[in-house]
């Protein structure tokens, strides 16, 4: 998928694509660090073994900006529907429709998959994330999760066509 003037490529990430994969994960989220507990923010910026094992869990896509990997988004089937996880841009390629063109990825893959729901867990202090997702058709719901390791979280769905 190319999109931004044909300056963004969506790919599904592999094993090699793990270091830097960890490294957008730390930098998008290191202006949040001092919101989230420790343990939280540990789990939210996976180091690349991790990252590598949640590959056997389901497919992790990165977008390249310009020549690099600025993004990345991981989908993993559950019961009720695909849960999205790990969505993030680094901040000097935010703006760039990137995040809506991963979150379209994940999408097009539940739809393969005839899966009718998409769902993830956020934090309030994501608030830029969040508009995101309820501009792309997520609304919260009350279920769990709500909390990692001591941070608040909440619970967002998307129901998809049927």
């Amino acid at each position: 998928m190319t999109g931004v003037g044909g300056c963004v490529e969506i790919r599904r990430a592999t094993a090699s694509d793990m270091e830097v994969v960890a490294a957008v994960l730390r930098d998008a989220f290191l202006e949040f660090r001092q919101l989230y507990t420790k343990a939280a923010y540990v789990e939210t910026t996976p180091d690349p073994d991790t990252l590598s094992r949640r590959l056997g869990e389901g497919p992790i896509w990165v977008a390249r900006f310009r020549g690099k990997i600025v993004g990345t988004i991981s989908a993993v089937a559950k019961p009720n529907g695909i849960y999205v996880r790990s969505t993030a841009v680094l901040p000097s390629a935010r703006g760039n429709q990137i995040a809506r063109m991963l979150l379209e990825e994940v999408e097009s893959f539940a739809l393969s998959r005839r899966t009718e729901r998409l769902f993830l867990s956020t934090t309030p202090f994501l608030r830029a994330a969040i508009h995101l997702y309820e501009d792309f058709g997520f609304r919260r719901t009350s279920e769990p999760p709500h909390d990692l390791f001591d941070t608040t979280l909440f619970t967002m769905e998307k129901k998809l066509a049927e």
